[in-house]
């Protein structure tokens, strides 16, 4: 079980307080010797001035200390690779995940100009929180393979995807609703062309020889943390997975192109086993799940929280329904659930889907405790701004800055209207985060 950190201070300053006496005594020892070393050789030298002159042979007598066994302290033995582990300083990490990216008519207009696509402004306000981040990763809901692009295939250019690559992006969960919209063939292309812009792809994958090359995972190792990623989709929009290709995409449920009642147990702790198998110092999964438009918590839902907890895994993020919904933390064990992050980037067409979240986490890596947790989050709430609402471009806004800038009266601020939209979002946001009992969560 993870340890509190006012006991691992506790503990830090005992060690500290045990080497300095160690040290102590052992200066008082070395001055003991050398103290009984000057009175031996006096002595010796004493005696020989008193004989010196008699026609007695000579008695010689020789100083000599005992022989003292010379033992080293144990912080001055030369360090292994334990010693120095316990010795260095924490690490920490920082990663941001995003929600939903949906491919939708409105969506792949934002970035097209005169016959040319370029979503560098889309993106451009979020861009320095992706960026700073070690990792950052949200869900792309959609494909890329090509013309016609938009709602009917949900493909999106290529260029989208190089501008999240430009944003900070570095991770992109692929198992979800759109995974297989356009076939196997739309699959592979997708996560060719988001490799080749430099992402990572999580949760799917272009054949059952990579799947069972790669078992499932993804590792990355940042600062010294080695990060086991996972990724899960409840269904892939109601199709079912074409004969020979039931490995390509992560699948939660057994039933999962019906009612989405049987958990695939077997599947997901065969995936969280192989990732448990390379020793990662934490595991994240990302999980498509729960319904669209919907804030319930589903039991299956729990249960599958618990599976993964049993099975090593310490954050799970949710997306899917397009609306936030409720973190929990556990700040003793660093073991955190965010259910749904929203929607980072859409259409907005409901109530609650025009409003997300940043999600941002602190994994720090205590060597001396052996322990890898997160020990702090937050999030900065953003918001998918119309082309109604600005200056004509759909792009996804920090909702603070945003306030801020609209009450300063900023060159580039939004409309009244939107001003107040920001506001309520704000707000709902906050309560979804931690929801009030009994609230009504429209």
């Amino acid at each position: 079980m993870a340890q509190d950190r006012d006991e691992l201070n506790k503990r830090r300053q005992a060690r500290e307080e045990q080497r300095r006496k160690r040290k102590k005594a052992q200066r008082l020892m070395r001055i003991r010797l050398i103290a009984a070393a000057l009175v031996l050789i006096a002595c010796g030298a004493g005696i020989y001035y008193m004989i010196g002159n008699t026609d007695k042979p000579a008695v010689s007598v020789e100083a000599t200390l005992p022989e003292v066994e010379e033992t080293e302290a144990p912080e001055t033995e030369a360090p292994t690779e334990r010693t120095a582990n316990l010795e260095q300083a924490p690490v920490r990490v920082k990663l941001v995940a995003g929600g939903d990216l949906n491919v939708t008519d409105q969506v792949v207009w934002a970035g097209q100009e005169g016959g040319e696509f370029d979503y560098t402004k889309a993106f451009m306000d979020v861009a320095p929180i992706l960026s700073e981040a070690d990792l950052s990763f949200l869900n792309f809901e959609g494909n890329v393979c090509g013309a016609p692009y938009g709602s009917a295939t949900t493909s999106a250019p290529q260029q989208m995807i190089e501008a999240l690559k430009q944003a900070g992006v570095d991770m992109l969960q692929v198992a979800n609703s759109c995974s297989i919209t356009n076939g196997m063939l739309g699959l592979t292309s997708t996560l060719n062309n988001i490799r080749a812009a430099g992402i990572e792809t999580l949760g799917a994958y272009t054949s059952t020889e990579e799947f069972e090359r790669t078992k499932g995972y993804t590792i990355c190792t940042v600062n010294d943390v080695k990060i086991a990623f996972v990724a899960f989709t409840k269904g892939v929009g109601s199709l079912g997975m074409p004969a020979g290709s039931e490995k390509c995409v992560n699948i939660l449920y057994e039933d999962y192109y019906t009612n989405y009642q049987k958990i695939d147990k077997a599947r997901i702790q065969s995936v969280l086993k192989a990732a448990e198998s390379e020793k990662p110092d934490l595991t994240i999964a990302l999980l498509h799940w729960g319904s669209e438009y919907n804030d319930t918590i589903y039991e299956t839902q729990e249960d599958i929280v618990y599976i993964m907890q049993e099975a090593g895994v310490d954050v799970i993020i949710g997306t899917h329904p397009h609306r936030v919904q409720h973190v929990e933390y556990d700040d003793l064990t660093g073991r955190l659930v965010a259910y749904s992050l929203g929607d980072f980037f859409g259409d907005g067409k409901k109530d609650g889907t025009f409003y997300s979240i940043l999600l941002e986490l602190e994994i720090t890596k205590d060597y001396e405790a052996g322990i890898t947790r997160v020990t702090d989050w937050t999030y900065i709430p953003v918001y998918t701004l119309s082309e109604t609402e600005c200056d004509g471009d759909r792009r996804v806004i920090r909702i603070d800055n945003a306030i801020s800038a609209y009450e300063t009266n900023f060159v580039d601020k939004v409309t009244a209207s939107c001003y107040e939209n920001l506001k309520f979002a704000r707000d709902r946001i906050s309560a979804r985060i931690v929801p009030p009992p009994e609230e009504d969560k429209k």
